[in-house]
């Protein structure tokens, strides 16, 4: 039987549109056919790159092209509309984090695609980075016995200029530093340890150069297995970091994400050998294939999705009120 060749059409051509048709271009099964967005320069630098036709309206995009998988690569506020518009025309979809603004605009894009029928994959990138693989694969192992707390920390410069100034209007990107590098941390922790969060207590600070979010956040959670685990994160000037301390009565894993694994079992911490394996987004790509193909969920489903966005809409009740706030029900993971 033929392998069938399903095409894609990503929606917006800002800096990780490359990513995605970098990814569809190595996959065997995908063809990128078209891109859209309202920078016609930007869209045609990419549609000239990679061969495929450029619109203005990615609602036009989709009518004409009729792609089987779309790409949500837009700023936050239009990922509900888009998502709501490609299932309207029985499009699967990668669809970038978080998800939405709101779990309210979550629920409307999983009824939507619910009633499609059509399979849809958020991207939580930390799920199938090379280094955090490993980590869970350790923490599964037992190599590092039983979990005990993370910590994980994430500084750089948030306001830099060449940030586009709808990540720092609250209407527009749902949030600030937490929103966007916050929801891959909560991500990270409840899927490195295989347990949702319960518990909330956090505080941030409003001391950017523009915009009117967050621009660092101290986040305590405590998961359903009981394990604590801090978010730290800073957007001002200093140092740039992204490290996740992660300690078990056995050891101690020191997890770089996208840079290195390191291992301590009662001495100096030693690197270890990470395996190398196809890129995080063609390996999401051939993981929503398996899902379109078995008609079942993907790895990071919107479900998923809509939970990492409950978790941050507690963080930030809690930053709100000042006070500890308990998840309803838990999230799912």
């Amino acid at each position: 039987m033929a392998n069938v060749e399903r095409t894609v059409a990503v929606i917006g051509a800002g800096a990780i549109a490359g990513h995605h048709f970098g990814a569809i271009a190595e996959m065997e099964g995908l063809r990128a056919c078209a891109v859209a967005d309202l920078n016609a320069e930007r869209a045609g630098e990419l549609a000239a790159q990679f061969g495929v036709a450029d619109y203005r309206d990615y609602r036009e995009m989709i009518t004409s092209e009729r792609p089987d998988i779309v790409a949500i690569a837009l700023p936050h506020y239009l990922h509900k509309e888009a998502a709501l518009f490609a299932a309207s025309y029985g499009c699967h979809m990668m669809l970038e984090k978080p998800m939405a603004l709101s779990t309210a605009e979550c629920d409307e894009i999983i009824h939507a695609a619910q009633l499609a029928d059509v399979r849809v994959l958020v991207g939580h990138t930390q799920h199938y980075m090379a280094e955090n693989i490993m980590a869970k694969t350790m923490i599964d192992s037992g190599a590092i016995g039983s979990l005990v707390m993370m910590n994980d920390i994430r500084h750089m410069d948030y306001y830099r200029s060449s940030r586009p100034d709808w990540f720092l209007e609250k209407t527009k990107s749902g949030g600030g530093i937490l929103a966007n590098l916050g929801t891959h941390s909560i991500d990270k922790i409840q899927w490195l340890a295989g347990s949702a969060v319960r518990k909330v207590n956090a505080s941030v600070s409003y001391h950017g150069s523009r915009g009117n979010v967050e621009g660092s956040g101290l986040v305590y959670l405590e998961l359903e297995n009981g394990m604590p685990a801090t978010i730290v994160q800073a957007g001002y000037i200093g140092a740039a970091r992204n490290e996740t301390e992660i300690i078990g009565t056995k050891g101690m894993l020191k997890l770089m994400t996208g840079d290195s694994l390191w291992v301590s079992t009662g001495g100096p911490y030693e690197q270890v050998d990470v395996p190398r394996s196809a890129a995080p987004f063609e390996l999401q790509y051939g993981n929503l294939l398996q899902a379109i193909a078995g008609g079942g969920e993907t790895s990071c489903p919107p479900k998923y999705g809509r939970d990492v966005i409950r978790v941050l809409e507690t963080v930030y009740a809690s930053a709100a009120s000042g006070k500890e706030q308990y998840m309803e029900g838990g999230a799912a993971t």
